[in-house]
Order: C-alpha cells, then structure tokens, then sequence
C-alpha cells in the first residue's frame, strides 16, 4: 500500500515511520522543501533528536507524490488544516481513505478537523480521525502507544487500523468521530491550564482537580454535540488528557508553565518554539460553547488568561469560590 504523511513535524514524522514500519510504501511531505532535503539526507527531524528515521522511508516537499496514494495522512497543525485540504483535494480519489491527525476547532466556523477536510476536498473520500495518547517522541522510539480510529464508516476505520497497528502502535476503532475529535481538542486547553497552575505553584491536588472538573465540561459538550459519553472516558478522552496534563512532553504544558511563572503568551508559546495547539483551541472551544449554550467555566477562564490579559492567580480564585454543586446530580457526568 501506498501511504503519504502530509506535515513534516513531529507527529506526522513519527506517523510515517509507524507506517514505513509496517512494511507500506511511505512518503512524508513537509511544505518547507529545504527542510525536506536536509530530512532526507541527515535522517533526521530535529523535532525528534535521536531518532533516525528508516532509510525505506521517502522525503519530499513535492505534492506530486500523492499521486496513487491509499493512505494520506493530514499532519498539518489545526490553523493549516483548511490550506492543506485545497492542496491535496486535487490528488484524492474515492478510493483514497484520508486520516486527520491534527487535533483542534477551526476558529469561527466551529468544525471539527474531519469536517474542514471534508470541505475541502468535496467529500470525494472517506475521512477518519486518528487520535489517543501519543506523544511523538515516545512513538518515535517505539514505546507502547495506543490510539482511536474513528469514523462512522467501521470499515475505513478498520482500514486505518490495519495500516497502522503493530507491536507498538495498538489502533482501537471508534464510530464516534465527534467524541474523538473534541476530546483531542479540548485536551489542549485543559493541557495549558494545568501548566498554568504549575507555574503558579500549585500542585498535585489542583491538578488532579482541574483535570476531573474539565473532563464534567468535555462531557457535557460533547454530548450536546452528539458524541458519546464512553469516548470521553476512554482513550481519546481521559487518555490524552492525562498524557498531555502530565508530560512535559506537551507543549501545551510547557507553555502554560511559562505563562504561571509570569511570561506573556506570546513570550511562552516562543520560547516552546513549536505550534501550541491549546492556544488557538481556546477560543475556538469557547466560541462553540457559546453558541451551543453549554457552560464551560474552565475552558472560559483559560480564554480570559490567553486572550484577554486576566491575572492567572484570580481566575484560580473565581472557580474556587463558585456557587455550591453536588456532583452526582448535574446534568451530565461521567
């Protein structure tokens, strides 16, 4: 089979090794020919230092290798979606199972990463959601990793499955994409909030807290989008959330650790020196919210600390001392 990775960062790098891995005849495609090139010779991505990438593996920054492809990978951080759906619209056919892999809200339409592609390309193929607790760095060394395929049609998602799983790389199926997708963008910002708290000082308590209370929001959101409650509680839910609120892997975490300790969030997200996904998904998240009449106390505060300048310590306050609840009675709940 032929695969093609679009996005040369370093989760479609890791991806296109998993799948060269697997024995398919595997292109990754980075828009930046330059780096590329130097890809290609050096067999390395400097986003995943130490790990060589298989000589079996192709490199390119030209589109034309999408030609005849079974298998293309959307790779491209959340705000590139839209650009990359039109550039490789033209190289699908009906034949061609499209996975998206970038995890996020596009900002004022409110679609899913699955729904932008399917724009873009016109619905000429399936689109499949690949999502889970995956860190790059962790696949690219070949640690246990597990993630969801996700699609309404089980048998692309099964497809997707095939092509990726292996003895490192467990694929489970999923028919609830809304579930797997907003929980992959909603672990974003939650990710963020976490460092946000770390950088104030707080610690395992607070943490454990915010994690458990955004998981009752990305419930209760969710649901009011039609996805399923299991999908929240499983590995594209409390997996990623875990994995990325915990890891100083996340870039989102690393961030917000920047922004408690005092750093603007244009100062943070530069010295991580990579897209934060959080940032972008905050607003995004809220704006969705908003308009499905759905509370979000969390994910509306983390909007006020990104994008309105509010002191991070009294946003920390304002949730402590909300009205009374009683936990097993609100609406919806794991």
């Amino acid at each position: 089979m032929k695969a093609v990775v679009v996005g040369g960062g370093g989760w479609g790098t890791a991806l296109s090794q998993v799948l060269c891995d697997n024995g398919h005849d595997t292109w990754l495609w980075s828009h930046n020919p330059g780096k590329a090139a130097e890809m290609e010779q050096t067999r390395e991505n400097p986003l995943l230092k130490g790990v060589r990438l298989p000589d079996a593996l192709h490199i390119t920054g030209d589109l034309d290798c999408l030609q005849g492809a079974d298998l293309v990978v959307c790779a491209a951080p959340s705000f590139a979606v839209r650009e990359t759906g039109q550039k490789i619209a033209p190289y699908l056919t009906e034949k061609t199972v499209l996975v998206s892999v970038s995890k996020g809200i596009e900002r004022d339409t409110n679609l899913r990463m699955s729904q932008v592609l399917q724009e873009e390309t016109k619905n000429i193929c399936k689109v499949v959601a690949l999502s889970g607790p995956s860190h790059a760095e962790e696949v690219g060394i070949r640690l246990p990793t597990g993630c969801v395929s996700a699609c309404p049609d089980r048998a692309a998602a099964r497809f997707v499955q095939d092509a990726f799983m292996n003895d490192y790389f467990r694929i489970y199926t999923s028919y609830d994409i809304i579930g797997v997708e907003l929980s992959g963008a909603m672990k974003n910002v939650v990710a963020l909030s976490c460092g946000i708290c770390a950088g104030l000082g707080f610690q395992d308590n607070t943490k454990a807290l915010l994690m458990t209370r955004a998981m009752a929001e990305l419930t209760r959101l969710g649901e009011q989008l039609g996805g399923t409650r299991r999908t929240f509680g499983g590995l594209a839910g409390m997996g990623d959330l875990i994995v990325t609120c915990t890891s100083m892997h996340s870039r989102n975490n690393r961030a917000g650790i920047l922004i408690g300790q005092g750093k603007t969030v244009e100062e943070a997200m530069k010295e991580v020196g990579a897209v934060v996904e959080g940032y972008y998904a905050a607003e995004s998240i809220c704006q969705l919210a908003e308009k499905e009449g759905v509370e979000l106390p969390i994910c509306n505060c983390a909007y006020e600390v990104l994008y309105q300048g509010k002191d991070a310590r009294s946003v920390v306050s304002e949730l402590m001392g909300r009205a009374k609840k009683d936990e097993l009675l609100e609406r919806t709940w794991m």
